[in-house]
């Protein structure tokens, strides 16, 4: 008869063995994320190898991660792997349109280079899109190895899933979450603390739409939060700092948090609704 100690041995071999066929290697998955990075962007990296070199090893990474994640699938890693290598020239294109509309907001920014190189928002917009063109294509679980990682290094959480058009905005950038089925249209800026989230968290929804939608030209600020997925910011509004939204707003609108100034009266008796 076997101890509680032998089962749980069993238990745990079991989970090992689990995570070699279905789960990429973290680490090797998260070395992929900043090399096809530096592939789009060399001019900060280390590397002097030719494209097409560098090009050949990112292949071969890419379907040695896909290789055990797509058993009992109809997809092939090379299948995934030549779509996604062709797909990468209209990621970077959309990237460095990322990039300049970074360097045409941002006053403190002076330079693409610096953009790239240095702003947290573009480095997750980057991973995001790389990540999003791999779910796309049907690559099961390592856009979200992906996506989790850059969120750990930024604060910046956006699921592969999402929908986001030309010229996206992120400053700052910590605490931002941007949820699997939101839409972003095109020339959206965003700032730090700002959520995109669902109403609700049943399991039964995973299949409907939870997220908000925001239109072309939109402008949300800091810690502001939009939720519901029917909850659609029109064009060319802006959504002021520390705003709660759960319902639709038309196109041009203005949403402020309005803050309440009240001077106190001497001896000031008591706190304001103040509960631990």
């Amino acid at each position: 008869m076997k101890s509680d100690l032998e089962s749980f041995f069993e238990k745990l071999d079991n989970q090992r063995n689990v995570s070699t066929n279905r789960i990429p290697p973290k680490v090797e998955a998260q070395r992929l994320a900043d090399e096809l990075f530096l592939f789009l962007f060399p001019m900060i990296g280390e590397e002097t190898r030719p494209a097409r070199v560098e090009y050949e090893l990112l292949r071969h990474e890419l379907m040695q991660l896909l290789h055990p994640l797509l058993k009992d699938q109809d997809k092939s890693m090379s299948t995934i792997t030549d779509a996604f290598f062709s797909g990468l020239p209209e990621v970077y294109e959309r990237l460095m349109e990322d990039a300049v509309a970074i360097m045409q907001f941002d006053p403190a920014a002076t330079c693409i280079e610096e953009v790239i190189a240095t702003y947290p928002g573009f480095y997750a917009i980057a991973h995001y899109r790389i990540a999003h063109l791999l779910h796309h294509l049907g690559a099961p679980l390592l856009p979200r190895v992906f996506s989790e990682y850059i969120h750990g290094k930024t604060g910046i959480d956006i699921h592969p899933a999402a929908s986001i058009g030309r010229s996206f905005f992120i400053d700052h950038g910590t605490g931002v979450v941007i949820g699997a089925t939101a839409v972003i249209g095109n020339d959206v800026k965003i700032y730090q603390g700002v959520t995109l989230g669902a109403l609700q968290v049943d399991k039964s929804l995973a299949n409907v739409k939870r997220h908000p939608t925001i239109e072309d030209n939109c402008i949300l600020y800091a810690n502001s939060t939009i939720l519901g997925g029917r909850t659609v910011v029109g064009h060319y509004s802006v959504i002021g700092g520390n705003s709660w939204l759960t319902e639709s707003v038309p196109p041009f609108s203005i949403v402020l948090h309005q803050s309440q100034v009240k001077v106190r009266t001497k001896p000031f008796e008591e706190p304001v609704n103040f509960v631990i």
